[in-house]
């Protein structure tokens, strides 16, 4: 009977002290519908969106446990094993997303802007794409070289009016955002045929003529050199949106073959010009779109030694195949970075459960597993329409989030699957953090990654695709607490910062 009181005893103050450091008795109502919940002060930043939308990125109190772990689902942080540092996230800022926020008026612009890119206060979005011209999410069909001559070289006047404005504002609020610039098509009067010979003068597929090399290597520098002459600094390039596609609105048909010849003149032209600015090849889809011959396109230009040595590392979408197309690519060429750089989401095959669960898992974790630095989604901002959108681009695709284009308001925005799935990330994994290794009993359904941001603090972010809630104890040597992850539903969580 004593060894009974022992144990019960034992067992009480085990009980008291999770109940301590878990959070299960807070209120779990979903977040105001005009953004993130109000802050919370706690021990552990804890954020959580679940797929039914009782929870919508919602901030809730969560206190380290004083009693020794005792969960059988303790995760144990590794932070002696180094893996990739992360470079950011962020979404598109396209045309289209530029026209729609300057019809905002300036104070509901700047509202949005800063609920998403502020670094402090906001959701910390750290990293851009935009189009070195147009896009299928543009308000027109051009390059910023339409007359023939290299010398013909400017600012397209709609890029000024609708992109540029937005890039000041976005910098702005955060210095530290990285630009990713990537062309749909070179100048018309660049190409020709597919057949490799014959004239073309189309925006819509064709190739690169070899002829034409210096001339686009030229156009590439220029561009990279203007854009910071406007303080616009660029991060990264890629050679070509989409090289497989020859539909869109806008495209260029380049097989590796062509892109490994044109980076043999681009590389050294960017060096000359002591340009920092990473260059990365391809651009497209898991799956190689299934063209015959360009299987393992990133692989074949890794193959060409003298193309090679230019490229930083490689872009991927994920219109078709599957991210394990990535675990060659991380194994047998770990020394190349891996960026995401496009997914779209819109009225095909949408539910909010679905995409926002799905994608985090297989966008966010699935490539940073395999030593992704940074993820970039689709349109920052259309409107309930889908719009501005171009004949043979997507019309019914959404935003990050889209606005009413009866008033344009702050008010009337509506944060889609893709905001919730940067901001799970954003908010907690900080430009500069790196990947660790975490040691623990695999759980059920659920998937989690480990982070140590540059100011010291730990990011742990975990997905619950079941349905059941599940438990996890996260122990970073001298810290541990507990949480039961409500099922399908997102958890982030930011802790332990330097003072």
């Amino acid at each position: 009977m004593k060894q009974l009181n022992i144990f019960s005893g034992s067992l009480f103050l085990a009980v008291l002290g999770l109940m301590c450091c878990n959070n299960d008795s807070v209120d779990n109502s979903g977040s105001e519908p005009g953004g993130p919940s109000a802050p919370v002060s706690s021990d552990v930043e804890l954020y959580v969106t679940t797929g039914h939308k009782s929870m919508l990125f919602k901030q809730l109190p969560l206190d380290y446990c004083e009693n020794d772990p005792m969960s059988p689902y303790e995760i144990r942080l590794q932070p002696e094993e180094r893996y990739q540092e992360i470079a950011g996230f962020g979404p598109a800022i396209t045309g289209s997303t530029g026209y729609n926020l300057q019809k905002m008026s300036a104070a509901d612009r700047e509202k949005i802007l800063r609920e998403c890119f502020d670094p402090e206060e906001g959701l910390g979005f750290s990293m851009v794409r935009i189009s070195i011209g147009g896009s299928d999410f543009t308000l027109g069909e051009y390059t910023w070289c339409d007359q023939e001559g290299i010398d013909f070289f400017d600012v397209h006047p709609y890029d000024r009016r609708d992109v540029f404005p937005v890039l000041k504002e976005i910098l702005a609020i955060n210095p530290a955002v990285k630009i990713i610039g990537t062309p749909w098509s070179c100048p018309r009067w660049m190409k020709v045929g597919l057949d490799g010979v014959s004239a073309y003068n189309g925006w819509t597929s064709g190739r690169l003529n070899p002829a034409c090399y210096e001339d686009y290597a030229e156009y590439f520098v220029m561009w990279i050199e203007t854009m910071e002459a406007e303080g616009f600094p660029i991060y990264a390039i890629t050679v070509q949106n989409e090289p497989l596609n020859k539909g869109n609105s806008m495209s260029l048909y380049m097989p590796w073959e062509d892109q490994a010849a044109f980076i043999k003149v681009l590389g050294p032209k960017m060096q000359a010009r002591g340009l920092k600015t990473k260059l990365l090849c391809y651009d497209h889809n898991y799956n190689y779109d299934n063209v015959s011959g360009q299987e393992n396109y990133v692989g074949k230009l890794y193959g060409d030694e003298e193309a090679s040595q230019y490229i930083a590392g490689s872009a991927w979408h994920n219109y078709g195949g599957n991210v394990s197309e990535l675990d060659n690519i991380s194994t047998l060429f770990p020394q190349k970075e891996i960026y995401f750089t496009e997914a779209s989401i819109g009225s095909w095959g949408y539910s909010f459960s679905g995409n926002t669960l799905g994608e985090f898992e297989s966008i966010f974790l699935g490539t940073m597993m395999r030593g992704g630095r940074g993820v970039t989604l689709w349109n920052f901002m259309l409107d309930e329409n889908g719009a501005p959108n171009r004949p043979g681009g997507c019309q019914t695709c959404f935003g990050v989030v889209d606005i009413s284009s009866k008033d344009y308001s702050y008010a009337s925005i509506e944060r889609n699957s893709q905001y919730y799935d940067l901001a799970h990330c954003s908010k907690v994994i900080k430009p500069g953090a790196v990947r660790i290794a975490t040691n623990g009993t695999e759980i059920t359904d659920v998937k989690y990654m480990a982070f140590e941001n540059p100011d010291g603090s730990y990011a742990f972010v975990a997905v619950n695709r079941g349905s059941d809630s599940r438990k996890l104890t996260v122990n970073d040597g001298s810290r541990h607490f507990s949480y039961d992850i409500p099922g399908n539903a997102i958890a982030s969580f930011r802790w332990g910062k330097n003072e």
